[in-house]
């Protein structure tokens, strides 16, 4: 866990609400068009030098959310200048709090990472690593509160074989089952129809009625690939994509409200008995 110097600009929790941001950045390469993929693969290896600049007016779009969840960054490596892009953006936005979880080590070429930036002090953040036939896919899970209306907030990048991500849903679904309030947001590589048709997963975790919008490709986009799935215990007040940030993904918002047992949790109240 680390923390940065930077003022947080508003406080969370403000009314009841959270803002909630999810986002593949694609380690901060730009892509607008399929043959992108093959022109800048290049830049999953080597350094860009305008990929610290890319950095800083995503940074100022997080800037505006309370918890933002984050896939495909990098932990600090070649390719990235040697910046660890979940310390940058949490500093560069302002997060007084951070998290890396380092999913795929290559030592010096690349650090694949998932990320966590927060304006509320999470009381526990454990790890999992996802089960799959490769290694290399995992989940953060944080607490926010204690007891039993605490707030347990998973991000995820799931695999892009269905027989993978039916494992890592299966995996999900225990860490779930358990829990009141929830949310569950990342890079599911699956749209509303798959995460429906898989039962366990949709018995933990009640699916929001809303669906989510259209992410991927982020030039233009045909699947909801990305989630902010709720328990039935939140409300989703708004749900929105966000406008092309170079990545292939577009980054999903959410506005949650939470209950008041949930908030008083949060902000470390005692509720009456």
């Amino acid at each position: 866990m680390g923390s940065s110097l930077a003022e947080v600009r508003w406080p969370a929790l403000e009314d009841g609400h959270l803002k909630l941001l999810t986002f593949n950045l694609q380690v901060g390469i730009q892509t607008s068009a399929y043959h992108h993929y093959l022109t800048r693969s290049w830049q999953h290896l080597l350094p860009h030098p305008r990929r610290l600049k890319r950095l800083d007016m995503i940074g100022e779009v997080l800037s505006r959310f309370d918890v933002v969840g984050l896939q495909e960054v990098d932990g600090g490596s070649f390719r990235s200048g040697r910046v660890n892009q979940v310390e940058y953006l949490a500093s560069r936005a302002g997060f007084p709090h951070h998290f890396q979880q380092l999913n795929r080590n290559l030592g010096q070429l690349a650090q694949h990472s998932n990320g966590l930036l927060s304006r509320l002090s999470p009381q526990h953040i454990e790890e999992h690593s996802l089960p799959g036939p490769m290694p290399g896919r995992g989940a953060i899970h944080a607490r926010f509160g204690e007891g039993p209306d605490a707030l347990h907030l998973f991000v995820a990048h799931l695999a892009l074989s269905h027989r993978a991500r039916v494992r890592q849903l299966d995996y999900l679904s225990e860490l779930v089952q358990p829990l009141r309030h929830v949310v569950v947001m990342g890079d599911l590589n699956c749209t509303p129809d798959q995460l429906h048709a898989h039962a366990r997963f949709r018995e933990s975790l009640p699916l929001h009625p809303v669906r989510p919008p259209l992410s991927y490709p982020s030039w233009q986009p045909r699947r909801a690939l990305d989630h902010i799935l709720l328990s039935d215990s939140l409300q989703a007040d708004r749900v929105e994509v966000l406008e092309h940030l170079f990545s292939d993904h577009l980054p999903v918002a959410i506005d949650v409200r939470v209950p008041d047992a949930c908030r008083d949790a949060l902000l470390g109240r005692d509720t009456p008995a």
